[in-house]
């Protein structure tokens, strides 16, 4: 795969699932075309020491998750030095009366998205990236182990727990049944 025209065969292939998992590890689309850029650009630059032993997108998906770790340990700095106004006047905009005759149900629904997405952020990042890949991008045990270079077992617990924790916080918030 030394050649351009063989990497933007693998770009190509494997973006739409980059840019989902970005989108689902971080909780955001604000700056997912940067982290993908960055995402495929550690690929290129690992490609001449990939020996072939796992399958690329094992590969891929550790070179994800580990830029949507660095995304969330920047955001966490951030988050750290500032004091946000936004807090006081986001979701203004979903206040609104919706025309639609479905917006009470459209409303309930993202509401608990961002109730999902709230407390998969207090999840571990190793809880978090594995309810991703296994739910959301549906891999196997075998799999998320090869991707985060953990035991299958280990796997297991961490899907487990992180299942619990995140159902345990959204029924305490009345998220969830």
């Amino acid at each position: 795969m030394n050649d351009q025209a063989s990497f933007e065969q693998v770009v190509t292939q494997h973006q739409d699932m980059v840019f989902r998992m970005l989108v689902r590890l971080t909780g955001s689309r604000e700056n997912v075309d940067d982290l993908a850029q960055d995402v495929f650009l550690r690929l290129y630059r690992a490609l001449p020491s990939f020996r072939g032993e796992a399958l690329l997108t094992t590969y891929l998906h550790r070179i994800v998750v580990n830029v949507a770790q660095d995304e969330w340990k920047r955001r966490k700095r951030i988050d750290q030095r500032q004091t946000s106004i936004s807090d006081e006047t986001s979701g203004w905009e979903d206040r609104l009366h919706h025309p639609s005759p479905n917006a009470e149900q459209e409303l309930a629904t993202r509401e608990l998205q961002l109730r999902v997405e709230e407390e998969m952020g207090k999840l571990s990042a190793v809880e978090r990236s594995i309810l991703v890949l296994y739910h959301q991008e549906e891999r196997s045990y075998q799999q998320i182990a090869e991707s985060l270079q953990l035991p299958i077992g280990t796997v297991r617990t961490h899907l487990h727990r992180g299942r619990n924790k995140l159902r345990t916080a959204l029924e305490r918030k009345g998220g969830w049944q």
